[in-house]
């Protein structure tokens, strides 16, 4: 590895995350994960963090802690908003020897491929205001002081829940922004590139790329509402998250909460 070659990555311990985290480790970067606990209600998903940075043997994981519960605004951060539950359809197992079975369902390749466009001007309510910004400055201050130009973040802009701070023209804004912002940038020592390598991809492509770069799947995280540390299994990302394992063919590791 060539060390001088770093990288931050924002990493929550999640399925995108932990996938970005891998793709960076692979393409020779001396990787900078750093994740927020923020008093989200899906706090655990630190502890996932933490497990993976072990995994991959990252010494340098960096933690940091906000509080957006005083800003409130979202289910994810006040607790008297219910996540939204069982907002779509949870496809049917297909036959585990006819992986393409579901790839031939055009109602769910439809519903999954239209979450952007019908929600475009219904943010839901677990959207935390400002979320990736605040995390995105965050990350060009610690490649700022790491000498690190390199920021991957996993926003993906095919399977989201139709937030605005995960499409293409807000991460080209915030590059722009990070190099006439910072004085690494504007004194010419180092350039800000952000990374994403999963924009254009759905939850059944990156499964496929996380399987096939030996991301430890059944220690990624993707619950907005776990129960007793669990994956509720009925929350939009629960969703996203099991459609994305039936239509990859790929058997999903997450043990979900039995809810009555």
């Amino acid at each position: 590895m060539n060390n001088s070659k770093k990288a931050v990555i924002l990493f929550s311990g999640g399925l995108d995350s932990s996938t970005v985290l891998k793709i960076a480790l692979d393409e020779g970067y001396e990787v900078i994960p750093v994740s927020f606990f923020y008093n989200q209600r899906h706090k655990t998903e630190i502890d996932h963090a933490k497990k993976i940075a072990e995994y991959f043997n990252i010494k340098n994981h960096i933690i940091i802690n906000l509080d957006f519960s005083s800003i409130k605004g979202s289910a994810l951060v006040d607790f008297d908003i219910s996540v939204p539950k069982n907002q779509i359809k949870i496809a049917e197992a297909s036959d585990p020897h006819s992986a393409n079975d579901n790839l031939e369902k055009p109602e769910l390749t439809a519903q999954i491929d239209n979450i952007p466009k019908a929600q475009k001007n219904n943010i839901p309510i677990t959207y935390v205001p400002a979320r990736n910004t605040i995390f995105l400055s965050y990350a060009i201050a610690v490649g700022e002081v790491n000498n690190a130009g390199d920021i991957f973040i996993g926003v993906n802009w095919i399977d989201y829940s139709g937030y605005p701070d995960c499409r293409p023209e807000y991460i080209q804004s915030f590059e722009k922004m990070a190099n006439i912002a910072t004085k690494i940038s504007v004194t010419g020592q180092l350039k800000f590139k952000i990374h994403t390598p999963l924009i254009n991809m759905g939850k059944k492509d990156i499964i496929k790329k996380a399987h096939d770069i030996n991301v430890p799947l059944e220690m990624t995280h993707s619950c907005y509402d776990p129960v007793n540390g669990l994956a509720c299994g009925v929350c939009d990302s629960c969703i996203l998250r099991k459609n994305g394992f039936i239509e990859a063919g790929i058997e999903d590791p997450t043990i979900y909460a039995k809810l009555f």
